[in-house]
């Protein structure tokens, strides 16, 4: 999910900068306690209002504790006046991203005797805060000390109530098209308990507490709740293993085909979690009521926030991996530019190909709200610094496409449109004419082969099947890479050639005559990189020769025992 602070900037403070100011006129207060979630103190500008969480049912009492113990963290308590102030004045939490935690951690040099670090929150364009950031490391200690577990638990399940809130929100706008009547009683049912859970946790925050009598509301919901929890669970499983276990062409067929179950059961599946996220909220609650008499309740805090931060992590991980899957199959097709029709599974359909991509897109547009929240989309892909490619030949298409395939964090370094040449036959040197009559044939059209190198892997595609059908030819990780050469054809034009050897393929690329030669000699250097043999490749070969050698040893001492004459019988002294 993306971070909702991330809209905001931490500066980095300078000496002798305007931007920063001294510790004792800071206003606003973040507190890291947890990792990656801060508690809010001071004023907060309006411009970051927006981003703040609420407590929910962290109880007013536990808010209080953590500002004790906040307070004496450091030298902050000694530093009365302004400090005294904003510790009183608890606002809310807020999300904190490695890239904030980042910048706020280095006003370290600013504020370092103050066991707090000094930065300037902006926005675009303007300075709208100074704040103080204590880490997390500072407070562990307090923390301890103080016996805050249930109160960080509450505010953990706090956080995990609002993430998956917002997520299902994302997408709760399922289209007649994706909502089939079949699945309409599945979906009563679970928004009505959703609806229920909802309600009950409304009046809980207007009270600050769960009593019995509201309690008792949904006490005998848990069953209900953990069988669709469970049932979503398993289908959305279900649709990863598929997708996992098939090839290419198999997994984008089932995505088509199973497009709307997809998005019904990731949606669903996050409703139920939501649901039950708030279910054990309340019942944290109940048992931090009770915990005042009773330890073993306390503890039961702890426990259920535990719990259900691991089911949250798992749902969370596979509803990502699900809408993902999907959402890529969908924004490829959405590319393909050579692509005349595509068939999905949706109501009504039938073989109209106008309707089922209208279809499609209503479907991609529903599901991209979600898809981005869970996981951001990369940016626009752009020509890398080493292409091998007519200059007349428009990337656009390729990278548009391409994009949906790299993974996050993958750099794309090499883009090359050769012509490949399916096995380095030794023989097919001698028929010159058969080269010659390929290197005639390249040269008149756009080369046949799509080859992208990227800092984990090369993929290679058929042009055309890459433009029409969004399909690769071969994905190989650079650790596979075992020999690369740069070569020249054997024909008239001379033409630059790559031959790469990998554990399992033996490839051949021929460039277009106009290509400049550096440009593919880049583009074998790139590859060189990664040539490797592994020790167990290597002694495996050894095994080999040693076999052969023992083998060879073997026939000989055979042959050798056969020309000896066969012992005469005892007594036999011949004619």
């Amino acid at each position: 999910m993306q971070d909702p602070s991330d809209s905001t900037e931490i500066a980095e403070p300078a000496e002798n900068s305007h931007t920063t100011a001294d510790a004792s006129t800071t206003s606003t207060m973040l507190a890291e306690v947890l990792p990656g979630v801060a508690v809010v103190f001071g004023d907060v500008p309006a411009e970051l209002r927006a981003n703040l969480i609420d407590f929910g049912l962290v109880s007013t009492a536990h808010r209080e504790q953590i500002s004790a113990v906040l307070a004496s963290v450091g030298a902050a308590a000694t530093t009365a006046g302004n400090l005294g102030t904003t510790f009183a004045s608890i606002q809310g939490l807020y999300r904190i991203s490695d890239e904030t935690r980042a910048l706020l951690m280095s006003g370290a040099s600013l504020a370092v005797k103050d066991g707090a670090n000094l930065g300037a929150v902006m926005v675009p364009g303007r300075i709208v805060a100074q704040a103080r950031f204590i880490p997390v490391k500072a407070f562990s200690a307090a923390r301890a000390a103080a016996a805050l577990g249930p109160a960080l638990a509450q505010i953990a399940m706090q956080m995990q109530l609002t993430e998956v809130t917002d997520l299902a929100r994302t997408n709760v706008a399922l289209t007649s098209q994706v909502l089939t009547a079949a699945r309409h009683a599945q979906w009563a049912e679970l928004t009505a308990l959703v609806a229920t859970i909802d309600r009950v946790l409304d009046q809980a925050r207007e009270i600050e507490a769960v009593p019995t009598s509201l309690w008792d509301t949904v006490a005998g919901k848990r069953a209900d709740l953990q069988t669709q929890l469970e049932v979503y669970r398993l289908n959305v499983s279900g649709h990863i293993r598929q997708i996992q276990r098939l090839d290419t062409r198999a997994r984008r067929e089932y995505l088509e085909m199973n497009a709307e179950a997809i998005v019904f059961d990731a949606n669903a599946l996050l409703a139920s979690v939501k649901a039950w996220i708030g279910y054990q909220a309340l019942h944290a609650a109940r048992a931090r009521t009770s915990g005042h008499d009773d330890a073993d309740e306390a503890r039961l805090v702890e426990v259920i926030a535990r719990d259900t931060q691991r089911e949250f992590d798992a749902a969370l991980a596979e509803t990502t991996s699900l809408v993902g899957s999907l959402t890529r199959e969908l924004r490829i097709i959405a590319e393909l530019p050579g692509r005349d029709t595509f068939t999905l599974s949706l109501p009504g359909m039938g073989g109209d190909a106008k309707a089922a991509r209208q279809a499609s897109a209503r479907l991609l547009k529903a599901i991209e709200p979600l898809a981005d929240a869970l996981r951001p989309p990369a940016p626009p892909l752009e020509a890398p610094g080493i292409v091998c490619a007519p200059a007349s030949l428009d990337l656009q298409p390729y990278l548009r496409v391409l994009r949906w395939f790299l993974e996050d964090g993958e750099t794309l370094r090499v883009l090359g449109f050769p012509d490949q040449v399916d096995t380095l036959d030794p023989i097919s040197a001698i028929f010159g004419g058969a080269l010659e009559k390929l290197a005639a044939a390249l040269d008149k059209a756009t080369p046949g082969t799509l080859v992208a190198v990227t800092d984990r892997r090369i993929v290679t595609a058929k042009t055309d099947a890459f433009l029409e059908q969004g399909e690769l030819r071969l994905d190989i990780p650079v650790d596979q890479v075992r020999y690369v050469r740069a070569a020249t054809a054997k024909d008239k034009a001379a033409r630059p050639a790559i031959d790469l050897i990998t554990r399992d393929e033996n490839i051949r690329w021929l460039f277009p005559a106009d290509i400049d030669n550096a440009h593919v000699g880049a583009l074998a250097a790139v590859l060189a990189e990664s040539m490797t043999i592994p020790e167990a490749e290597r002694d495996e070969l050894l095994r080999w020769r040693r076999a052969s050698i023992e083998a060879g040893e073997r026939n000989e001492s055979a042959a050798a025992d056969s020309m000896v004459p066969a012992a005469s019988p005892a007594g036999d002294t011949g004619p």
